[in-house]
């Protein structure tokens, strides 16, 4: 594929954009650092293949987080590896000025790719249970690494055009929810100076390559995984009288945990309570001793997540004791990630300096999701932060889905495959301009 100059691929972003006969020419021409985008492509273009063909799974990510720190290395920046495991953190220190934060996250997923491309996943790996799994980048960590290198590697060659700190963090781990936190606690804003701001992007299956969505305020949600074992007495199927049914009461369980999202919490709070995946029983004829469940809890505020939890315990236990089971429910919550919550000034300072590059026909405001995200631990430890979204479909293919009202392969599906070119030069461009709008001016 012949490599387009930037100006060209967002002029054909916006000739399908809603409401819009023509091109609409952006409202300034790219700054001189981002000139050097044309160059660096090819560069970019290649690193994308190769950590798209050599996905790692979650804290398995040595040669990826190895390849990132190599690259910053011989841009000038000051390397430490195996922070909060393979974590990377590079800075580039250059005058008095701000510190500025910009994260990539490096896991892929145990999915198999179905994609066709030339350039798919073929690896297998073994997962933490030891089992092998097919591997791939389905949620587009590979388009972040190579948008983060690019940007790092444009102010890098453009130090007369800022100043300060920029600080770039590979981090490990995003899809178990546990990276941040395990870099933050391995001294992320002690050993290295704090940030004052820390901004990130993250692919869109929903929107089109060339544009940028952004959400002020609660952007993704508070999401809980809960474990629960029901805890029955075991017996013959012919005579339920005998037992106490752990089937049974799993299923009232499972009905009655709908009511707290229905009944007990405000109408006006978004939240979720999904029961995932229930598994008793091993014949027609025999009653288990026990049923397990596995929820998904989700919601923005603080205050709602605590009382959809403790809702939760407290149905399973009023159920247990209404069936008059023998034991106390086991209820767990086994992994957690706090709501991504886009700081509102942060948010529209920076879409202000992207609008001026891209052009407002490309930039969306879009609604918040139940998605999680641990680039929330960043800003909760007390550093203003901000997610952008970067449409990833190419800008036929989205309007032609939109019309005929056709689901598109979300993030997470083995067919997941970006507009490769136009979604990366517009990773760099967004992730760059944020940069040098926070970065202070010589």
């Amino acid at each position: 594929m012949k490599s387009l100059p930037l100006l060209a691929l967002v002029l054909a972003a916006n000739t399908w954009a809603p409401g819009s006969a023509r091109a609409a020419t952006p409202a300034k021409a790219p700054s001189p650092v981002l000139q050097g985008l044309d160059g660096l492509y090819p560069e970019l273009d290649a690193l994308y293949r190769d950590l798209h063909q050599n996905p790692e799974l979650s804290h398995q990510e040595e040669k990826t987080a190895a390849k990132l720190a190599e690259r910053l290395r011989k841009l000038g920046f000051e390397v430490t590896e195996k922070v909060g495991g393979h974590g990377v953190v590079a800075l580039l220190r250059n005058g008095k000025g701000p510190t500025v934060l910009l994260r990539t996250d490096m896991d892929a997923l145990p999915v198999e790719e179905k994609t066709g491309l030339p350039y798919a996943s073929q690896v297998k790996a073994k997962d933490e249970t030891g089992q092998s799994v097919s591997v791939m980048h389905a949620c587009g960590h590979d388009v972040h690494m190579t948008t983060w290198l690019g940007t790092a590697t444009l102010l890098a060659r453009s130090k007369d055009r800022w100043r300060g700190t920029l600080m770039m963090v590979g981090q490990p781990a995003e899809e178990r929810g546990s990276g941040a936190r395990q870099m933050l606690e391995d001294g992320l804003y002690k050993r290295f100076p704090k940030p004052d701001f820390a901004v990130a992007v993250h692919n869109s299956a929903t929107a089109a390559a060339g544009t940028v969505e952004y959400v002020s305020g609660y952007a993704l949600a508070n999401v809980d995984s809960v474990d629960i074992t029901l805890y029955g007495k075991g017996g013959h199927g012919a005579y339920p009288h005998t037992t106490v049914d752990p089937i049974v009461l799993a299923a009232r369980t499972i009905l009655s945990l709908q009511t707290i999202v229905s009944r007990e919490k405000s109408p006006l709070e978004p939240a979720v309570v999904t029961v995932g995946s229930i598994h008793g029983g091993t014949k027609h004829n025999i009653i288990p001793d026990e049923v397990k469940l596995q929820l998904t809890v989700r919601s923005y505020k603080p205050e709602v997540r605590k009382q959809l939890l403790s809702a939760i315990e407290r149905v399973v236990n009023a159920e247990a004791t209404a069936a008059s089971a023998p034991r106390k429910p086991e209820v767990a919550v086994t992994e957690g990630t706090p709501a991504t919550y886009n700081d509102p000034e942060l948010t529209k300072r920076l879409i202000g300096a992207v609008t001026r590059v891209l052009g407002a026909e490309n930039i969306r405001e879009a609604q918040p999701v139940m998605g999680g995200e641990d680039f929330s631990e960043y800003g909760l430890a007390g550093v203003p932060a901000v997610l952008l979204w970067l449409g990833t479909v190419e800008p036929k293919r989205h309007a032609e889905a939109k019309a005929a009202g056709v689901t598109l392969p979300s993030l997470h599906s083995p067919l997941f495959a970006p507009d490769r070119e136009r979604t990366l030069r517009t990773g760099v461009t967004t992730l760059t301009t944020s940069a040098l709008e926070l970065l202070g001016k010589p």
